[in-house]
């Protein structure tokens, strides 16, 4: 496919004022921060009120793009905060917003049509048909998952023809973003909500490794040029809790990467690092050696390195050529300077009769080159003047201090999105509201047939009771097929939550042989898994990591073509009941629910799975253990050491109860059916999860 970006740009994180200046002056092409609220970086310092619009203003003079992080999972009841939030990144002239939930999208598409968006990472976009709902959506750029390889990524652009943004350096989250909910799980702090507490980066226990869940820092910065040769738009740091010496020395490391240079690997180790760096995902080198944690010795380098870092971002980066014109005539000099783009022009009425030499273009260009202390150097100066003046050196000055501020004030003028768009009140207001109940009110998810099995029927199989749905990973309905005749329309296969770039089309061949048998239904927990089961002319049901927590996203969803979907398993039943839902909704009554996805398994060897069956146990510090268990060598999961029961509990009659099986015995599954059906309290140590705690 044909592309025609420019040169990548260097995107750079911005918690706070410190780190703005930081990243601008080191030579950032774009930052990247959050407003009060709203991103995924809350405890950051951030930026709010009047002085937004000048921060921006500030960057577009100098050639700085800025983009504002709106990239939290947001509950029905901030969705005028949130709007608000959007307004006033919109008015105040960011140049895209970085957005999670589908809600914000809907918002900015509807009120601020000309206002990019891009797709934050935490939508788990790591394939090309998950690029290509999101196009569909209205997104311009697409934040690819971490775990992708230099192949993968190349393959991904090519396909799609998307702009796409790629992590480069910094922080290394264990599992694939926006699929992690085990702070929330532990401590009520969402990952998706901004408020992630690093769980992992304790000291977890697997086999006899501490630290098992704490991956080193990412940096690709010795890959910049292979990764521009791949098309990627957009070289992104990680690092919004960072000081701003970390921010100059990423910068300049990234710069130097992308010129051809040699980065200072050891400087950029110095000023932060766990245990080193990894580039394990973009080679495919996934093994032990992608792990690591912050030691003492870590921390006692940073401080050696930070005041020569210091001086990266000591004065202003003149970095914008301009060129100047000087006409000196008898009643006054005028200059005009231009960036190629905007040009401005300042007069002067201190012309005088010279009484010794007259001005030439030396005298003139002597003043009109002091341009440090800002943004600008002189490019090409012309120069005429009628004979016998002369000007003071101070005149030229000031009109030169004139001139560049005019071509300032003309640089930072901010766009205007509002053109076009609609204004938005209540979003809950216009929604349609769902009057069918689910096909499928009690739904098992089942990780094989065993718990199927029957031997006194003549098929081998159990019954259903009305109103029952089995939903079962494509590989298992694959061994039994004859499951497909047996349940008919109550049979769902899983696609599995993560198809690296690639398996999209294996899965889609899959999915088509079983169709041709008669399979009708898919459940989708990612939302490039939607674009394969509509294609194939599926129906298809949206999975609870799809991690739908308000109406508006929903109703999103909808749109995209689901059936129905089972909301995010972060959402209290209380919430829960005031959902808005335009398609009938679902929740998890049971489960050992997944905490992390990745694709770096922890109880992976130097030389691979070797005779590993799929399944380990992670201990934390207080002893418990946590199942890991193998999706197909693909990918794997951490699930919570207990089960979630909340089948006792009341959900809104068009609700469907999900049960979801993982590593339960056969006899365990039926027992826990039998208990969710009569909707009785279980003999079994149990957690309620997140279904009475709202998160934060």
């Amino acid at each position: 496919m044909n592309r025609s970006f420019n040169k990548p740009e260097i995107l750079a994180p911005v918690g706070g004022s410190e780190q703005l200046l930081a990243a601008v002056r080191s030579g950032a092409d774009a930052v990247y921060f959050g407003l009060q609220n709203f991103n995924a970086r809350r405890n950051a310092e951030n930026f709010a009120g009047e002085g937004l619009r000048d921060t921006i203003a500030y960057c577009r003079a100098r050639n700085v793009k800025v983009y504002i992080t709106i990239n939290i999972l947001v509950k029905d009841s901030e969705l005028s905060e949130m709007q608000k939030a959007v307004d006033t990144a919109a008015e105040a002239g960011a140049d895209a917003i970085i957005v999670q939930d589908l809600a914000v999208a809907r918002y900015i598409r509807t009120r601020w049509p000309k206002l990019p968006m891009f797709a934050s990472t935490q939508m788990v976009c790591h394939n090309a048909e998950g690029v290509r709902e999101l196009q569909k959506l209205g997104f311009r750029r697409v934040v690819l998952a971490r775990e992708l390889s230099l192949r993968e990524i190349k393959s991904v652009i090519e396909e799609t023809g998307a702009e796409t943004e790629v992590f480069v350096h910094g922080a290394h989250c264990m599992s694939v973003s926006g699929a992690c909910y085990m702070s929330a799980m532990i401590g009520g702090r969402s990952g998706n909500r901004g408020l992630c507490a690093q769980p992992c980066r304790l000291d977890w226990q697997l086999n006899g490794r501490d630290h098992a869940l704490s991956l080193k820092d990412l940096s690709y910065v010795e890959h910049m040029r292979e990764l521009a040769d791949a098309g990627v738009t957009s070289f992104k740091i990680e690092g919004r809790m960072k000081r701003a010496e970390y921010v100059a020395a990423a910068v300049t490391a990234c710069r130097q990467g992308l010129a051809g240079e040699k980065p200072d690997m050891e400087t950029l180790r110095s000023v932060f690092s766990r245990s080193g760096f990894t580039d394990g995902h973009l080679t495919g080198k996934r093994g032990p050696s992608m792990f690591g944690y912050r030691t003492k010795e870590d921390v006692t380098a940073a401080a050696g390195v930070f005041k020569d870092l210091q001086k990266l971002y000591e004065k202003e980066r003149q970095s914008i050529p301009v060129d100047m014109e000087l006409s000196v005539r008898k009643d006054e000099a005028v200059l005009t300077v231009s960036d190629g783009v905007n040009t401005a022009a300042r007069t002067s009425g201190a012309v005088q009769q010279a009484r010794n030499l007259p001005i030439d273009e030396a005298y003139a260009r002597k003043s009109l080159t002091k341009t440090g202390g800002t943004q600008y150097v002189l490019g090409s100066l012309s120069f005429s003047a009628e004979e016998g003046l002369m000007m003071p050196a101070s005149a030229l000055n000031e009109l030169r201090r004139g001139a560049i501020e005019e071509l300032d004030k003309m640089r930072s003028q901010i766009p205007d999105y509002g053109e076009g768009g609609n204004p938005c009140g209540d979003m809950l207001r216009d929604l349609p509201k769902a009057s069918e109940k689910p096909v499928h009110p009690f739904r098992c998810r089942l990780e094989n047939a065993s718990p199927l099995r029957d031997k006194s029927s003549p098929d081998g199989f159990m019954s259903l009771t009305e109103g029952m749905g089995v939903i079962l990973p494509v590989s298992a309905i694959e061994k039994e097929p004859r499951l497909i005749e047996k349940y008919g329309d109550a049979l769902f296969a899983e696609i599995p939550a993560c198809l690296w770039p690639g398996r999209g089309r294996e899965m889609k061949e899959r999915l088509a042989a079983l169709k041709e048998k008669g399979l009708s239904r898919v459940t989708a927990d990612n939302i490039g898994a939607i674009e394969i089961g509509r294609e194939l002319g599926l129906k298809v049901h949206g999975g609870f990591c799809l991690n739908i927590l308000n109406s508006v996203s929903l109703d999103e969803y909808k749109a995209l073509g689901l059936e129905d979907a089972c909301l995010s398993m972060e959402l209290t039943y209380s919430r829960l009941r005031d959902i808005r839902p335009s398609i009938p909704v679902g929740a998890v009554v049971y489960g050992r629910l997944p905490l992390m996805k990745f694709r770096a398994c922890p109880a992976r060897g130097e030389k691979g799975c070797g005779s590993c069956r799929g399944y380990n146990e992670l201990k934390d510090r207080k002893g418990e253990y946590f199942p890991l268990v193998c999706r197909e060598r693909e990918y794997s999961e951490i699930l919570n050491c207990l089960p979630q029961y909340t089948a006792d509990k009341s959900l809104p009659e068009n609700c469907f109860r999900l049960l979801w099986f993982t590593i339960e015995s056969s006899e365990e599954c039926r027992y826990v059916m039998d208990l969710c059906r009569r909707g009785e309290y279980p003999d079994m140590t149990r957690t309620a999860g997140l279904t009475q705690r709202d998160i934060e």
